[in-house]
């Protein structure tokens, strides 16, 4: 498909916009668009060297201005440490967009307690350090129109097995949404999530679903729509949520997953067909992709 920007192009004009995992993927694709929409952006991840050629190809792809910030979101020192320099470099920001995550397809038994623990730290724990820290500056400034908006999954509300970690710690993630959109609109704050069904990205994907297994298990199939999703397409919602648009939004979760969720719940559920021998396999791929 060929998908279009939806906004207008000053949509997001004055608007300064943090984006956790903001360097590849998903994080990279809405930061590109929002920057088209006049927003000034912040990018966040641990990887700085990945951070700002992000932030450079992005200014000179798109005329705006992006500032790549290092930070591990499980720390909230080095959150706090992003937020100063956002305000530092334009004074104000106005959004907030979760997006930092990780996850790890495995038999849960085959699972560290370090393992689940990351995936919990980065994702939940994560998500609440940026939430918190923003947010608490948001109040005590008594600013108004603000936006938080998290990257869920469909998932959070179905259980998944096989990704046991990151369906905790999304449900988490969209609890507290929920939670904090009813505690904090009193203050200006508008809290909302986005639950994407499958989005390829060539990364995160092939580290998820190494090698042959990615065309055994092919998403699409599980898709009414018989097709995964555009990155564009996921752009143009969370631009709209962030927006003055969607200003009578709060507290709620949209699905965009070409009715996966619908169809059979639990997107990585049919991993029961992957034998053992498969999982030492993937297993050893998965450790492979990591040290490249």
């Amino acid at each position: 498909m060929n998908v279009t920007g939806m906004l207008r192009d000053d949509a997001l004009k004055g608007k300064t916009i943090i984006i956790t995992g903001g360097g590849t993927g998903l994080g990279k694709a809405m930061t590109k668009y929002f920057l088209q929409l006049g927003a000034n952006c912040v990018i966040s991840s641990r990887k700085l060297d990945v951070l700002q050629k992000t932030a450079d190809d992005l200014e000179a792809e798109t005329g705006g201005k992006c500032l790549a910030v290092q930070c591990d979101v499980r720390n909230y020192n080095e959150v706090e440490s992003m937020i100063k320099a956002a305000y530092d470099t334009y004074g104000n920001v106005d959004v907030l967009l979760n997006n930092a995550a990780g996850n790890f397809i495995s038999p849960t038994e085959r699972l560290s307690a370090g393992a689940f623990k990351t995936i919990i730290g980065i994702v939940l724990e994560g998500t609440a350090n940026c939430t918190m820290a923003l947010g608490k500056k948001w109040i005590a400034d008594q600013v108004k129109n603000r936006v938080v908006l998290n990257i869920v999954t469909t998932y959070a509300w179905t259980g998944s097995g096989y990704v046991v970690p990151s369906a905790a710690a999304k449900a988490g993630v969209l609890a507290m949404t929920r939670s904090l959109a009813v505690e904090w609109a009193k203050y200006g704050i508008r809290m909302n999530a986005i639950a994407p069904g499958p989005f390829p990205t060539k990364g995160a994907w092939e580290r998820l679903v190494p090698g042959d297994l990615a065309k055994q298990l092919d998403m699409a199939k599980r898709v009414p729509l018989g097709r995964v999703g555009e990155h564009q397409e996921l752009a143009n919602l969370a631009a709209y949520l962030v927006s003055d648009f969607s200003a009578y939004i709060n507290g709620d979760v949209i699905t965009i997953d070409g009715g996966e969720w619908l169809q059979g719940a639990g997107e990585f559920s049919m991993l029961d067909a992957v034998s053992p021998d498969q999982w030492d396999a993937i297993e050893k791929m998965v450790r492979g992709a990591k040290s490249e």
